[in-house]
């Protein structure tokens, strides 16, 4: 009798990082994850996690005399629009872990009360959309890469830990469409200071001096062009760099899949100019595209979507009525750690956490609302918190892939209490800060 009452949901989209898998297999039984097939272990997690509802927020709650007491939406709806409409110069941050839905929705909301919008790019790939803005990229779905690539390499990335199942289901291991033996038809290749788990399993492991990313990849380039180079360049003998760059121009299709070891190192944005060239040079022999390893499931839609409303990724201020763009002024931590934003509105992140410490002392000071189902560090400062479900779990949506594939994300149970979308909390909000506004 209890396997009849099990659901099996199939296809259901992984909602937890940029690869976005969409062969998970969920049961579900009494509104519950019972079991999950296909997911990595993190993947697995995020299904069960909704299981534990004692870190639930399953109604709005505001803060009273440090204590958190349970309001009605309607109050806390015309509250979270007061906040933001009274402020002189409102942060709207987060939008990573949403959908594409509740990303447009972000900003129309930003755009109405002329505050400043990012996401959490700003201090993880968003050099890569700044190169990216300079240069240009050759790039390919995940779904070409996994037909045609025999030479892969990670660079500044370790996916083993941060996207488990990419090796398996989309670049080394995973059988193609011209490569029916996987691995077996491919050279892996990882450079990275560190003998991390990829490292383990490459072909080839480059161990670059730390920090010193950029000069190699200047090396690089010097040598395809024929330029004479010292004999060690970053921890690295030439005669190394000029067996890379022999496998490089050799293979039939190539990638080179960067992370925050580039993104988050010295250089910046000029590494990943610089590695955006050497793809640019190496098709002069071969095919090669450069693709960034997006981390949340969604930060590549939100710069999708926000880039088609406003013309710009992030880093987006309304101040003056019209989008402006200029990282370095309008980040998330720009606008903190200069003392500049005087309410927040926190959501699909958790700055509190991961923020610098004059940052967080900042949010801490001023009305801070998070659209956040769990206890975290954010909801610890935050003076008002509205429980959304968790989009891909508890609510349908849309999402981008790292190679800018959207996919429909599948509900598998029920959010508890009194949650509400993402979608629905911010046009709620909106539609009173209009009111407001008038």
């Amino acid at each position: 009798m209890a396997d009849e009452e099990i659901q099996k949901i199939t296809d259901v989209v992984c909602p937890f990082c940029g690869c976005l898998c969409d062969d998970i297999e969920i049961d579900v039984e009494n509104n519950k994850v019972i079991t999950s097939y296909n997911a990595c272990t993190i993947g697995s997690k995020k299904f069960f996690s909704v299981n534990e509802t004692d870190h639930r927020f399953a109604k709005p709650m505001l803060r009273k005399n440090g204590e958190l007491v349970p309001i009605s939406w309607d109050e806390a709806i015309e509250r979270a629009a007061k906040i933001l409409i009274e402020a002189e110069r409102p942060l709207l941050y987060g939008f990573s872990s949403t959908s594409n839905e509740a990303i447009g929705e972000g900003f129309k909301l930003a755009e109405e009360v002329g505050g400043v919008l990012d996401q959490t790019a700003s201090v993880c790939h968003g050099p890569s959309v700044i190169a990216i803005q300079d240069t240009g990229r050759s790039a390919a779905t995940l779904g070409e890469i996994k037909s045609r690539a025999n030479v892969i390499v990670f660079w500044g990335s370790n996916p083993s830990a941060a996207h488990p199942r990419h090796m398996s289901r989309y670049s080394m291991f995973v059988r193609g469409f011209f490569r029916d033996k996987g691995a077996k038809e491919r050279t892996l290749i990882v450079v990275d200071p560190r003998n991390t788990d990829a490292a383990k399993l490459a072909d080839i492991h480059v161990r670059v001096e730390q920090g010193k990313d950029f000069e190699l990849v200047s090396a690089m380039r010097a040598a395809l062009k024929g330029v004479e180079i010292p004999n060690v360049v970053a921890g690295i003998p030439k005669e190394k760099i000029l067996e890379l760059l022999e496998i490089f121009k050799t293979a039939y299709f190539g990638v080179l899949f960067f992370g925050m070891g580039l993104t988050q190192t010295f250089g910046r944005h000029r590494n990943i100019d610089n590695a955006i060239n050497l793809v640019r040079d190496l098709n002069s022999y071969t095919k090669w595209i450069i693709s960034p390893m997006r981390g949340h499931y969604n930060v590549t839609g939100a710069g999708t979507v926000w880039t088609w409303q406003t013309g710009y990724p992030f880093a987006i201020d309304f101040a003056r009525g019209h989008p402006r763009y200029n990282p370095g002024e309008f980040c998330a931590n720009d606008v903190l750690v200069n003392g500049e934003a005087d309410a927040a509105l926190i959501i699909a992140s958790d700055p509190g956490a991961h923020f610098p410490a004059v940052s967080v002392a900042h949010l801490a000071k001023i009305p801070t609302i998070a659209i956040e189902p769990h206890v975290t560090p954010t909801t610890e400062l935050a003076e008002l918190i509205l429980p959304p479900s968790i989009v891909g779990v508890e609510e349908e949506g849309t999402a981008y892939r790292m190679d800018h594939v959207p996919i429909k994300l599948r509900k598998v149970v029920d959010a508890p209490g009194d949650c509400l979308s993402d979608v629905e909390i911010l046009e709620r909000i909106l539609k009173k800060a209009q009111k407001l506004n008038k």
